[in-house]
C-alpha cells in the first residue's frame, strides 16, 4: 500500500525518534519494511519495542548516524542547530517534517484526522477503539500511549487510518484526510503564530479547506472559535456538543460509580442512542461524542460503539489512576499530561466530580517561558483551584528563559491568597510528601515536561 515513488526511500532515518508524535510513525514504517534508523537523548520503553522490530537507535545526535539514509524525518521539537540536522543540509539530503511523512502514510487509506487545541489524542484513541471494537483493523497514529496495547500506534490491515494533527507548529496543514474533527481551538501554541489568535484560527480554516469536495469536517460549535471559523469552511459539516444548534447534541447526562450516561440526539436523522462512558469531566465527553460521530458517520453499528467505549482503557497520563499508600493509608495518584491552564481546570474538575469532598494536592511543572508568560494570570486563577500546590520549575522545551518569567514569581502571586501553596524549583518534593500526605487524598502529577518521572519515582515508593 505505498506508491513506488516513495519506495526509492530505504533508509529512512529520523532525528528525535522517541517523541510523541515520531515514534507512531517510525513503528509503521519499520513493520511496512523501511529500514528506520533514528536518534534520541534517552531510551524508552516504546523505543526497546522499535529496536526489537529491527530499527537502529542511537542515544545522543552525531552526524555519524544519518550518513546512509535516503530521507531524514526531523521532529518539530528539534533545534536548528542539530548537528544531524546540519550535515543532512550539507549533504543535500531530503528532510521533511514528521507531518509530511504521515500524510504520505495516510495517502492509500481511509483518513481520519483529529486536531483541536484540547482532546486530540483521547479522541483519536476513542475513535480507534471503537474501530477496533467493529473488527475494522485500523492503523492510527497519536500522541500518547493506548494503555490498552501500551502503544502510541498499531499498523492494522484494514482500509482505516486514524491519526492525531498537531497544530503547535502548522505541520498539520501537510495532512489531506477524507474525514477530520476539530475538538475546540484555545490560546495555545500562539508564539508560532505570533500572538495572533486570528491567525492560528485561519489555520485550523486552511486544514478544514485541505480536505478533498468530498469529505466531512466534524466540529464542535459549542466552542466560540469554532464558531467563528465555521462560516469560512466550504466542506460538508457535522456539528456535535450540548446546545440545541449542534446537530448532535449531548443531553441527559447523569453520573455514578465513575460512569457518565447521556443520550446522544441526531436532530437531523430525528434519531436519539443511549451511550455510557468510564472517561471522568465534562471535556470527555466532548471527545467521546465526537468519536461517537465519526463512527456513526461511518455506519458502525450502535452496538459495536458501545463495545468500544466500553474496551477503551484511557491514554498514558490522560487523566491516569493509580493506588497508592503512604503509611498504609490509601490514596489516589492521578498523572495527567494538560499544561494549558483549560486542561490543568478539565483534570481539576474531573476529579472533583469523580471524588467529590477529598482534598487534593497538584504538583505542577510549567511548560515553556513563552506559555507561563502568555497565560499567567490564568495560570494563577487555576492553580488556586487546589487545596494544595507544589510548583515545579519551567520546564523550557528548548526555550531560552524570559527575564521576570518564573515558577518562582509564579507561585509568589498565588501564596498571597493560597496559604497551602509551595516552591519547589528543582528539589525533589518526596520527602514533603512523606511528612504532609495526611492532608490530601488525591495526589496529582500535572504536566508536559520530565514530571512523568516524578510520577514513576512516586509509583515506587508507594504503590
Amino acid at each position: 500500500m505505498t506508491s513506488l515513488g516513495f519506495q526509492q526511500f530505504k533508509k529512512i532515518h529520523m532525528i528525535g525518534i522517541g517523541g510523541s508524535g515520531m515514534i507512531g510513525v517510525a513503528t509503521i514504517l519499520q513493520k511496512r519494511g523501511f529500514k528506520v534508523t533514528g536518534s534520541d537523548l534517552v531510551l524508552t520503553d516504546e523505543l526497546n519495542e522499535l529496536k526489537r522490530l529491527g530499527a537502529k537507535v542511537q542515544i545522543g545526535h552525531e552526524p555519524k548516524h544519518i550518513k546512509n539514509a535516503d530521507l531524514v524525518v526531523a521532529s518539530s521539537a528539534i533545534s536548528k542547530r542539530n548537528p544531524e540536522l546540519q550535515y543532512a543540509k550539507k549533504s543535500r539530503l531530503t528532510i521533511i517534517p514528521r507531518a509530511e511523512m504521515l500524510g504520505t502514510l495516510m495517502k492509500p487509506y481511509r483518513s481520519i484526522a483529529v486536531a483541536g487545541s484540547h482532546g486530540k489524542t483521547s479522541t483519536t484513541s476513542i475513535i480507534a477503539s471503537i474501530f477496533n471494537a467493529a473488527n475494522l483493523s485500523p492503523t492510527y497514529v497519536v500522541g500518547g500511549q493506548v494503555l490498552s496495547i501500551g502503544r502510541s500506534s498499531n499498523l492494522g490491515e484494514g482500509n482505516y487510518i486514524i491519526v492525531e494533527a498537531d497544530e503547535s507548529d502548522g505541520s498539520f496543514l501537510h495532512l489531506q484526510p477524507e474525514v477530520a474533527v476539530i475538538t475546540n481551538i484555545d490560546n495555545d501554541h500562539l508564539i508560532f503564530y505570533e500572538s495572533s489568535q486570528e491567525k492560528l484560527n485561519q489555520s485550523f480554516i486552511n486544514f478544514a479547506e485541505n480536505l478533498p469536495f468530498y469529505g466531512h469536517i466534524l466540529l464542535n460549535l459549542d466552542d466560540l472559535n469554532i464558531r467563528k471559523i465555521s462560516k469560512n469552511i466550504h466542506r460538508k459539516q457535522i456539528t456535535f456538543g450540548f446546545t440545541a444548534k449542534n446537530r448532535f447534541q449531548i443531553v441527559n447526562v447523569t453520573r455514578a460509580n465513575g460512569v457518565q450516561k447521556f443520550t446522544l440526539i441526531d436532530h437531523f436523522n430525528k434519531k436519539s442512542y443511549k451511550f455510557s462512558t468510564n472517561l471522568n469531566g465534562k471535556h470527555n465527553l466532548y471527545n467521546v461524542t465526537a468519536a461517537v460521530c465519526v463512527a456513526l458517520e461511518e455506519n458502525i453499528s450502535v452496538k459495536n460503539i458501545s463495545k468500544g467505549l466500553n474496551d477503551f482503557k484511557g491514554v498514558g497520563r490522560r487523566f491516569e489512576l493509580s493506588k497508592l499508600y503512604f503509611s498504609n493509608q490509601p490514596h489516589i495518584l492521578i498523572d495527567d499530561y494538560g499544561h494549558h491552564p483549560a486542561e490543568i481546570e478539565a483534570t481539576i474538575l474531573a476529579t472533583r466530580e469523580k471524588f467529590p469532598r477529598k482534598k487534593i494536592c497538584m504538583i505542577f511543572e510549567p511548560h515553556r517561558y513563552t506559555r507561563t508568560q502568555q497565560l499567567f494570570n490564568d495560570f494563577k486563577r487555576v492553580l488556586s483551584k487546589v487545596d494544595c500546590l507544589l510548583l515545579l520549575d519551567i520546564y523550557p522545551a528548548s526555550e531560552k528563559p524570559i527575564r521576570g518569567v518564573s515558577s518562582k514569581k509564579l507561585i509568589s502571586q498565588i501564596a498571597k491568597k493560597h496559604k497551602n501553596a509551595h516552591y519547589f524549583g528543582n528539589q525533589d518534593p518526596i520527602t514533603w510528601l512523606e511528612k504532609n500526605n495526611q492532608n490530601f487524598s488525591i495526589l496529582i502529577t500535572q504536566g508536559a515536561g520530565t514530571i512523568s518521572k516524578l510520577n514513576n519515582e512516586i509509583k515506587e515508593k508507594w504503590q
